[in-house]
């Protein structure tokens, strides 16, 4: 039994004076509230209700105890009751860090609508390719591709990184289109900078990296996206950076057979936070509304 319920107990006894009224008003056995009275005393060393047949009373040192236990168990049920409010309206600032690519095409977009539904919550966002610290940082929930690196961690994904290689249409009327993924050396591809991102794989039994042309590299997944509405080339782009483009026409898929990767596995998107019993409301909020609102 918790202190704090030894309290409430003791509080209820006092202000009813009786202990069966104190059962039925907690729906607590008077056995089981007699041996809490007594184990509170037992722990402080000292008498603090005077009991007869008829009566309860406070002793001197039950009197002083009732004054810090009132209090105590008030403050604790405000406490309750503003983490309650808490839950149903989040509050607090909710720091964010994110690719840049995701952030831009799939997270930014979604921002508003939930500042409309959680106004009390403010929002800070680094769109960075670093890899973060969360704890140093005071990051509330990064966004990442890959596996989880770390076990004090914990991890929900988000979506699937499915690539795709597409190019404009006016590109492939001058250029022509790849048959097999071999053709891609002979075209202008665009590659993403980024470290991990940088090769091509045919992903088969074997996943196979492949040889393509030479062209431009750019450190932004919209870059990409820009320079294949420009006419430049042919990307490796995730879908989910491109889905609209593909179907209003604007780009056409290529080589859609096959599935190729910039990894020699596939890969997803997770939010990334610390391993909690609790989350805060803000936090879960926000991790709850990316599930309900990012398809996979």
């Amino acid at each position: 039994m918790s202190t704090i319920n030894r309290l409430t107990y003791f509080n209820c006894v006092v202000e009813t004076k009786s202990i069966s009224l104190a059962s039925k008003y907690l729906d607590v056995q008077p056995s089981s509230i007699s041996r809490q009275l007594a184990a509170l005393e037992e722990e402080l060393g000292v008498r603090l209700l005077n009991r007869t047949t008829r009566s309860i009373g406070l002793t001197e040192a039950g009197t002083k105890y009732y004054e810090y236990s009132q209090r105590i168990v008030a403050e604790l049920q405000e406490a309750k009751q503003v983490v309650n409010e808490l839950k149903e309206n989040p509050s607090g600032t909710l720091r964010l860090s994110m690719t840049v690519g995701f952030g831009e095409c799939i997270v930014l977009p979604l921002i508003p609508t939930f500042k409309k539904r959680f106004p009390n919550v403010d929002i800070e966002i680094e769109l960075t390719e670093r890899v973060v610290d969360l704890v140093d940082e005071n990051i509330d929930i990064a966004i990442r591709s890959g596996r989880l690196p770390d076990s004090t961690l914990v991890s929900k994904r988000l979506a699937s990184n499915n690539f795709v290689i597409c190019a404009s249409p006016r590109y492939l009327e001058t250029h022509g289109k790849p048959q097999l993924p071999d053709d891609l050396e002979h075209f202008t591809c665009i590659k993403y900078s980024y470290r991990g991102w940088r090769d091509w794989f045919l992903i088969k039994d074997k996943p196979t990296k492949l040889a393509i042309g030479k062209g431009m590299s750019i450190n932004s997944v919209n870059g990409q996206k820009q320079l294949l509405m420009n006419d430049a080339g042919i990307a490796l782009i995730p879908l989910w950076a491109v889905k609209k483009e593909l179907k209003d026409g604007v780009l056409v898929q290529l080589l859609n057979q096959y599935t190729f990767s910039p990894y020699e596995t596939l890969s997803s998107t997770y939010a990334i936070y610390l391993k909690r019993e609790l989350l805060a409301p803000k936090t879960r909020a926000f991790l709850d509304y990316l599930a309900s609102n990012i398809p996979q």
